[in-house]
Formats: C-alpha cells, sequence, structure tokens
C-alpha cells in the first residue's frame, strides 16, 4: 500500500473493473476482523471483508494434540461470541474454563504469591483457553451463512479517503466503495500507516516462547504464572483433561536455545524454575507441541480513527494496539474494540451513516481509555518485574503478598480482568 489520495466524490479513479459499493468495508481476517465483519452483517450492514486466504476455511481443530496459538478468552469475550451466535457452537472439548489464577514472585516461597478466585469473586469462571483456530473455524462456518456479508480473498494495495466515504482498490484490479471501513490489519497495519496514523512502539527485547504440555498432575482448573529472576514470565494455562499450555517471555537469545531443546532437556530447564515449582504443581511434563517463538513489543496507535480529514477509518485489533502477553488480554482487548463499534452502530440514529463523525468519535473516545489503562498496568507489571535490584526483588515480592491479602484489589483486578461490554 502506497498512498491516501482525498478526492471528491465526482472524481473517480482509472480502472478497468466497475466500483462496488457496501456500507462497511472491513480489512483483515484475524479473529478480530472476522467477528467484526459477521456483527456487521448482522446488524444489517452490508459488509464486504478483504484479506488473504479467505477462501480457506480454517480447519477444525481435533485429536489430541493442541495448536499452539492459544488464548484466554475473558467473560466479555464470551459475552460477544454469544452475541453474534457462536458461542454455543463452540466444542466445549476444547475450551477449558479457569477457575483460579495464582501468580509467584521470583523467589518461589508460597507468600509471594497472589491467588484470584472465581469462587472468591462470585462469577463462574474467571476466563476460558481455547485455540485461535477453534474460534476461527466457527467465525467462518458462521459467515457462509450471512447474506449480508462477502468475503473476498485479496489485498488491498491503496485506499482513497474523500468527505463521503472510501474507495478501495484491491490487488486483483477491483476497487470497493465503502461508507466506513475497519482496518484488522495486524501490528503493521498498512492501512494505519497509509492514513498516516502515527504509533508509538517499544520493542520488550523478549519473544515468547510457546509449547503444549501433558502433565500428570490435574492442573485444577487453574492458570500458574510465576516472575523470574531477571525479568524472565513463565505461564501455564490449563487445557481441557491433563495438559497445560506454557508461555515463556524471555530474551531472544534464550528463546532460540530453548527451541532446540529435546524433551528430557526441557525437563531439566523447567526443573530449575522457582525451586521446582512447575514440577511440584503439574508433575511429570510430556511436550505435545512443536514450541515455536514469536517477538514481543507494545504499539499503540495515537488515534483509533482516521484519516484527519474526513474519518472513514476505525482501527481494531492489533491495528490499534498490541501488549505484552503476561496479563492474557490482547486478544480480548481487541475483541472489546468489536463490541463497542457493534454497540455504537447498532444503536446509532437512522439519519445517521456508519462513518458519521459523532459515532466514530465515541468509538474512539471509549476505546482509548480502556486501552491506555491496560497497557500502561501491563507495561508497567512488565518493567517491574524486569527489575534486578534487591530492594526492587523484595518491594514487590512483597507487593504479591500484600494485595493477596487485600479483598477490595483482588476484586477490582478481576473487573479489570473480565472486562466490561453492553449490547442492551
Amino acid at each position: 500500500m502506497s498512498e491516501v489520495n482525498p478526492i471528491s466524490p465526482s472524481k473517480s479513479p482509472g480502472h478497468s473493473a466497475p466500483t462496488r459499493s457496501v456500507d462497511v468495508l472491513v480489512v483483515g481476517g484475524g479473529i478480530a476482523g472476522k467477528a467484526c465483519a459477521l456483527g456487521l452483517a448482522q446488524l444489517g450492514l452490508q459488509t464486504i471483508e478483504v484479506a488473504p486466504d479467505l477462501e480457506q476455511s480454517v480447519a477444525s481443530p481435533q485429536g489430541p494434540q493442541w495448536g499452539q496459538r492459544i488464548y484466554a478468552f475473558s467473560p466479555s469475550t464470551q459475552k460477544l461470541l454469544a452475541h453474534l451466535q457462536i458461542w454455543d457452537a463452540l466444542d466445549r472439548n476444547r475450551l477449558q474454563p479457569v477457575r483460579d489464577m495464582r501468580i509467584y514472585g521470583d523467589r518461589g516461597e508460597k507468600d509471594d504469591q497472589l491467588h484470584l478466585s472465581a469462587f472468591e469473586a462470585g462469577v463462574p469462571q474467571l476466563a476460558w483457553i481455547g485455540e485461535s483456530n477453534l474460534i476461527e473455524h466457527t467465525l467462518d462456518q458462521a459467515s457462509r451463512f450471512q447474506n449480508k456479508l462477502e468475503r473476498i480473498s485479496d489485498a488491498v494495495k491503496k485506499v482513497e479517503v474523500d468527505a463521503d466515504g472510501v474507495t478501495a482498490h484491491l490487488n486483483n484490479g477491483s476497487a470497493i466503495r465503502a461508507k466506513l471501513l475497519v482496518a484488522a490489519d495486524g501490528a503493521n497495519s498498512p492501512i494505519r500507516t497509509e492514513l498516516g496514523i502515527t504509533a508509538t512502539e517499544e520493542s520488550y527485547s523478549q519473544s515468547a516462547v510457546v509449547a503444549n504440555w501433558l502433565c500428570t498432575y490435574p492442573h485444577l482448573e487453574t492458570a500458574f504464572q510465576w516472575f523470574l529472576p531477571g525479568g524472565d514470565i513463565v505461564a501455564m494455562l490449563p487445557l481441557p483433561g491433563k495438559q497445560v499450555s506454557m508461555v515463556w517471555s524471555t530474551s531472544p537469545d534464550n528463546a532460540a536455545s530453548l527451541l532446540k531443546l529435546n524433551q528430557q532437556q526441557w525437563l531439566d530447564r523447567l526443573s530449575t524454575i522457582a525451586n521446582g515449582a512447575i514440577s511440584k504443581q503439574l508433575g511429570e511434563l510430556t511436550l505435545n507441541s512443536e514450541p515455536a517463538a514469536f517477538p514481543l513489543r507494545k504499539i499503540r496507535a495515537q488515534r483509533f480513527i482516521g484519516p484527519d480529514s474526513h474519518p472513514k477509518v476505525a482501527l481494531i485489533g492489533d491495528a490499534a494496539h498490541v501488549m505484552h502477553p503476561l496479563a492474557g488480554q490482547g486478544l480480548n482487548l481487541g475483541l472489546r474494540d468489536v463490541a463497542v463499534l457493534l454497540n455504537i452502530l447498532g444503536k446509532r440514529e437512522s439519519f445517521r451513516s456508519p462513518s458519521d463523525l459523532v459515532l466514530l468519535r465515541r468509538y474512539e473516545r471509549q476505546r482509548q481509555g480502556d486501552t491506555s489503562a491496560l497497557l500502561w498496568v501491563t507495561d508497567k507489571l512488565k518493567k517491574l518485574f524486569s527489575a534486578s535490584s534487591n530492594t526492587e526483588n523484595q518491594i514487590r515480592n512483597w507487593g504479591l503478598g500484600l494485595v493477596n491479602k487485600s479483598h477490595f484489589i483482588k476484586q477490582r483486578l478481576i473487573e479489570r480482568a473480565l472486562g466490561e461490554i453492553d449490547f442492551d
């Protein structure tokens, strides 16, 4: 993608194929893009979704092995998926509810922990753990039966914005005219760049190593997380049966060495963590997937709508924000973007276009507060537990224990993690 050309409605650029007109164009084929496109069509808006490989439906996960892309789904995400009428279609055998979370300091001592309990919070569960392709497959199936939604497997090479809408030119030579464009095209969003929306980006100088394990002890529907000396963070998330999904945030060099380990070497390495705490909690571990790694960074777009003159584009998901996985909230934050946008468009007055500036500003205002708060907290926690002085070590471990004794603070933490969305 190269440029945004503000044009007048009467000056359509030259191209061989006719320009098609729709209410909304969604660019992006991840979970946020697919969920948004489906929800917009369910509102009665004529919608087109464009992304490479959309014609290839994601296969339903099956068998004893689990995908590498594992997410924690918050109650706000469950509420959105229920609103989209796909939650009940998900295979419950591949969803694991989380009833407890135990977060440990870097000394491995029992008192240096924060315990969050669904029972104490008065909720059925704190989250669910599931595979990305479980959600994507179900979204694909639902999209096939939505007559207001068309999916095109292609890429957008240029967009043109004017006072009345957006024209997107595809690689295949065709063009789509929309009142509103929703950019769900990922962390490196070409549309965000093309619109001139600046984004602050910070590398954490870490990579996340992910792998799935079979364990001999039951995980008791508990998610475990250890903050380690030197800044590493290891999380073990429960999966159905005696299985867990590991997310190890570490330096790129250590990540590269971890990917080379065999089964026994992995066990030797894990046994050194927090005085052997992982083995004590989960028993003997057997690798059940090929380990993979991806770099970690923080990204936040300065604006969630654009361009500055005649905004007709809304950013959602990773195109708007990327965060450290230590809180497990990245996907949930993106799906709250979707939920808020659907809620605002669903309640709009009949005389307002989907790209009415009042609506877009309402969306941006609501999302910036939630995003800023969560990115700030996650970033500060990451940096606090990366500090290496003895004083800082003592403060953060003491702090975990102190917070654990405060029902009020723990309740506020749980409320933030659960998220709030409104479809009334």
